[in-house]
């Protein structure tokens, strides 16, 4: 018999290779501290965000206390400008190093329509891989670059709250004022989604909490 009637046919592509240990690193040394001091920033001027939310509410509801820090208004003002710079300054290290090494490049392009649509689909059918932790889906992809910008408007719109007299040509380009208010709610809830489904994705594939803290 031939050999190629004995081949099974694949019903879908390998999407990803399995990740070895003689394979450049995943995740290297500087990205990883990056991560992990973006990951304190943001969990400190989310939670102080949110009492500095209560003490004047756009909506009718109210967080919990208990998920707040900052004690009062005024703590929690220090605790928010104080992450805010630790992010700001990190979120810039990251970008840098992200265009100087070609990492920004390699890992999130290229990204168009319909390849986050062809992977939305194969996630939505349980078809995609996440064996490798050095690739990136288009799905991932666009979740990262997305939450990216979204911590850009966050800071944008803050410096409108900040500072309304002294950043007027932002707060007019935000429409005013209030609407900052409404963009920073906004931008801040779409953060906290992110950091959701991201955690969701870790629970469901741990190997890749171990890359961001090994490197591979």
């Amino acid at each position: 018999m031939p050999r190629s009637s004995l081949s099974i046919a694949r019903p879908y592509p390998r999407r990803q290779a399995i990740a070895s240990p003689g394979l450049p690193a995943a995740h290297p040394l500087w990205l990883r501290l990056c991560h992990w001091i973006n990951a304190v920033a943001v969990t400190l001027m989310l939670t102080s965000g949110w009492r500095i939310y209560d003490a004047s509410p756009l909506f009718d509801f109210r967080f919990p206390r208990a998920a707040t820090i900052g004690g009062w208004l005024g703590g929690a003002l220090q605790w928010h400008f104080a992450a805010m710079w630790i992010l700001v300054f990190n979120g810039l290290l990251y970008l840098a190093m992200s265009v100087a090494t070609g990492r920004f490049r390699r890992r999130f392009l290229p990204l168009t329509p319909r390849m986050i649509w062809s992977d939305l689909v194969s996630a939505l059918r349980g078809r995609l891989s996440h064996a490798d932790p050095r690739h990136y889906n288009a799905v991932q992809r666009f979740a990262y670059v997305g939450a990216v910008a979204d911590l850009a408007l966050l800071v944008a719109s803050g410096l409108v709250l900040w500072k309304p007299v002294q950043f007027s040509s932002l707060r007019l380009l935000m429409g005013g004022y209030d609407t900052a208010r409404v963009v920073h709610f906004c931008a801040m809830s779409a953060l906290a989604a992110f950091i959701v489904v991201h955690l969701a994705m870790v629970i469901l594939t741990p190997r890749t909490l171990v890359a961001m803290l090994r490197g591979r």
